[in-house]
């Protein structure tokens, strides 16, 4: 009896630090913030409980919200399939090639490391109409377009600049994970189906994809949520402009909250934000069947 006691408590004690850790970093400021999404609150005044207003506001008189929530569902349905198929195509590549292996992971892997701030800018600068990829058009006689200032259609270029930008620099994450639980597989079930005649494309097929298929539900919450949060590329590329047309849901609770001090406005749009990511991951772990397989 004493022996289980003293287990518990040391279990107690090893848990302690990281539950506190939740507790005041994460767990407090998001009931704070939950609060304040029902007040009137900003930098020089005290909360005041005004109900529902803010929510009310944000779908009903602000035309930026929308705008944001639209480019977030956008990023959120570009990122989960672009970056699905990539990512398995460039795990199912690298994992088959004899020679460079390692290169072509770190070569993918490498933008995923670098400051998405200083990509940001250094991608503004590229897509800057007179110079970087106009420039060298130019030099064929031809007129690029305005990459970060079209704000024409309904999905706008900029965003699709974006996009592909984001896209470039995490496939590398989605790829290491795919990897990672591709090397797990048995080599002898592709030996296997290579002595019963199946063809590679078809292994890939009939045995890849099923026993990745537990990564597949982690790649896809973490791309889902990251997109979702999306925020440092497109602040350093257009600010939220031309005219706010590239705003996200992060940017708007960014301005709103840095400066325009609305904080219980801006902890409305984090609250959103908060619900819509328990929404995907519930609806990622819903719909992709895990099987369970002796790899």
């Amino acid at each position: 009896m004493d022996k289980l006691l003293r287990n518990k408590m040391a279990i107690i004690l090893f848990l302690a630090p990281a539950l506190l850790l939740f507790t005041f970093v994460l767990f407090i400021p998001i009931c704070q913030s939950v609060y304040y999404s029902f007040c009137d609150y900003n930098a020089m005044t005290a909360p005041k409980f005004i109900g529902l207003k803010n929510y009310i506001n944000l779908f009903t008189t602000d035309r930026t919200m929308k705008i944001a929530l639209k480019n977030s569902l956008f990023f959120l349905i570009f990122s989960v399939v672009s970056q699905f198929l990539s990512g398995i195509f460039l795990a199912v590549l690298v994992t088959n090639i004899k020679m460079g292996r390692n290169f072509f992971k770190n070569v993918y892997y490498l933008p995923c490391i670098l400051s998405s701030a200083a990509l940001g800018l250094l991608w503004m600068f590229i897509f800057t109409p007179k110079m970087g990829i106009n420039q060298i058009l130019a030099q064929f006689g031809i007129q690029g377009p305005l990459w970060l200032m079209d704000t024409k259609g309904f999905i706008i270029l900029p965003m699709w600049v974006i996009a592909f930008v984001c896209l470039w620099q995490y496939v590398g994450q989605s790829m290491m994970l795919y990897i990672a639980q591709i090397s797990g597989i048995n080599g002898s079930l592709y030996e296997s189906a290579y002595l019963d005649g199946c063809s590679k494309p078809k292994a890939c097929w009939h045995i890849t994809l099923p026993l990745i298929k537990p990564m597949m539900a982690t790649a896809i919450s973490l791309n889902a949520i990251g997109s979702l949060k999306f925020f440092d590329l497109i602040f350093n590329m257009t600010e939220g402009g031309p005219n706010k047309m590239t705003n996200v849901l992060a940017t708007h609770l960014y301005e709103q909250g840095f400066k325009f001090f609305k904080y219980g406005y801006a902890s409305a749009i984090g609250v959103i934000l908060l619900i819509l990511c328990l929404i995907v991951t519930f609806i990622v772990n819903k719909f992709i069947k895990i099987d369970n397989y002796e790899m």
